[in-house]
């Protein structure tokens, strides 16, 4: 009887202990989470502060003809005889329909802004927070991905500021079914264009880091990958035919770092599964 009280005892201390780091690991898991929310608020709030900063020389300058990837495509559609490339110096009425259109345009830029910026101190705290269950050795090469999940948004970030969005204002802001139909692109409309390419951009060059834990997993194969190459050549191609002018330079332009960023995941998958056969040997 004694034993079984003290077996009854033991089983409700080990249930308490369970408990207990339970809500240690969510009071953990809220810390994380409101300094990240810190994070974003600040540097959201100082994005608001610099509205004609953020407006007139970050969103709204892939409409001007002077923005620097506009003049580059212009210099090469003057080379290759493309007059496509080049804008000619038109530019995009934006207008806005709503009274308060102008001002949640300017908090919700504010946030994205804060969100992109915060992206490396994110990712930092996610990996503190999966730290402490992670072995030695896996802790030690984890903390390059944190730099490596970092730089790679931010690229993708820049590549579809730098080369989709001007592409994408260009056609289909100068695009028309008919002279007497004019453009006149809403403030949201053009917002959306330039928010959603960007993080599009942003979440595909994570893309070698997606592949890397699905292949840990063995949920891919870099033989796999190599078998489906012809496939993804063909659907990068009706990608960038989609996102670019009806040209084969500007789909080409688009097209070399995306396959580029596939060669790279067939890359980063070998070097998974090497270390993972080496571990086990």
């Amino acid at each position: 009887m004694a034993e079984q009280l003290s077996n009854k005892s033991n089983a409700a201390s080990s249930t308490d202990e369970a408990e207990m780091s339970f809500w240690e690991h969510l009071e953990e898991l809220r810390s994380h989470v409101v300094r990240s929310a810190i994070a974003v608020v600040v540097l959201a709030l100082i994005a608001f502060i610099n509205r004609k900063f953020i407006f007139d020389g970050i969103i709204l300058a892939p409409n001007d003809p002077n923005f620097i990837t506009n003049r580059v495509f212009c210099w090469i559609g003057k080379l290759v005889g493309m007059d496509s490339l080049c804008n000619q110096g038109v530019k995009i009425k934006i207008i806005n329909y709503s009274m308060s259109g102008q001002f949640t345009t300017h908090l919700y830029i504010s946030i994205i802004a804060g969100i992109i910026l915060a992206i490396p101190y994110l990712v930092w705290e996610i990996w503190r927070f999966l730290k402490p269950a992670l072995k030695e050795n896996e802790r030690n090469s984890s903390r390059a991905a944190v730099f490596v999940i970092s730089f790679l948004f931010l690229l993708g970030v820049l590549f579809g500021y730098y080369l989709i969005v001007p592409l994408t204002v260009n056609f289909f802001g100068s695009y028309q079914v008919s002279e007497l139909v004019e453009n006149n692109i809403s403030l949201a409309s053009f917002i959306s264009t330039v928010v959603t390419s960007t993080f599009a951009s942003g979440i595909l060059f994570l893309l070698p880091v997606f592949v890397y834990f699905l292949t840990k997993v063995g949920i891919l194969t870099p033989e796999f990958l190599r078998k489906t190459r012809k496939y993804t050549i063909v659907i990068i191609l009706f990608l960038a035919a989609v996102i670019t002018p009806p040209d084969v330079v500007s789909q080409i332009i688009v097209s070399i770092p995306l396959y580029g960023l596939f060669e790279l995941s067939i890359w980063v998958a070998s070097r998974a599964i090497k270390k993972t056969k080496e571990a086990k040997a």
